[in-house]
C-alpha cells in the first residue's frame, strides 16, 4: 500500500499533508510558496514518486451549502494540471471547515494562527486528508 498526498491549495501557500503506510492516519509535511510558480506541478509529481504516493487528494473548497466557491475554479485547475501531468490519480475531496477547524487547534495548542500562517495550512491539510483515510477506511454495513 502506498501513501495518499493531502494538498490544501490556496493563493499564497499549499499545506501538504501525507498518509501513513498503511493510510489510516494524516501527518502534517509542509508548505510550499510560490503557487504560481511553473515547477510547481514538477515539485508534486517529484514528491509523489519520493514518497511513494499512490493518490492525490486535493481539498475542493465548496460553500457552507456545498456549492462551488469562488475559488473552486482555481482550485479545479490546479487539480487538472496536476492529473495531467502525475502518474497516480488526483481527486478533490471536499475541506469545507478545515481551516477554521485548524485555527481552533491552534489556539488550543496555545499558538496565533495569525502569525503562524504556513502551520494552518499544513494542519488544514492534514484534517482534510483525515477526513478523506476516515471516509475511505470506514467499515461499509
Amino acid at each position: 500500500m502506498g501513501r495518499i498526498l493531502g494538498v490544501d491549495y490556496g493563493t499564497r501557500r499549499i499545506g501538504i499533508a501525507l498518509s501513513d503506510p498503511l493510510q489510516i492516519t494524516a501527518q502534517p509535511y509542509g508548505a510550499w510558496t510560490g503557487v504560481r510558480d511553473a515547477s510547481l506541478i514538477g515539485r508534486f509529481v517529484a514528491l509523489v514518486r519520493q514518497e511513494g504516493v499512490e493518490r492525490v487528494v486535493v481539498g475542493h473548497p465548496l460553500t457552507l451549502k456545498g456549492t462551488a466557491s469562488r475559488f473552486c475554479g482555481a482550485v479545479e485547475r490546479f487539480a487538472g494540471s496536476l492529473s495531467a501531468s502525475c502518474p497516480v490519480p488526483v481527486v478533490l475531496w471536499d475541506e469545507r471547515l478545515t481551516s477554521v477547524q485548524a485555527h481552533r487547534v491552534m489556539h488550543e495548542m496555545g499558538k496565533r494562527p495569525g502569525r503562524e500562517k504556513p502551520s494552518v495550512d499544513v494542519l488544514a491539510a492534514a484534517l482534510m486528508l483525515q477526513s478523506y483515510l476516515d471516509s475511505v477506511n470506514r467499515p461499509r454495513t
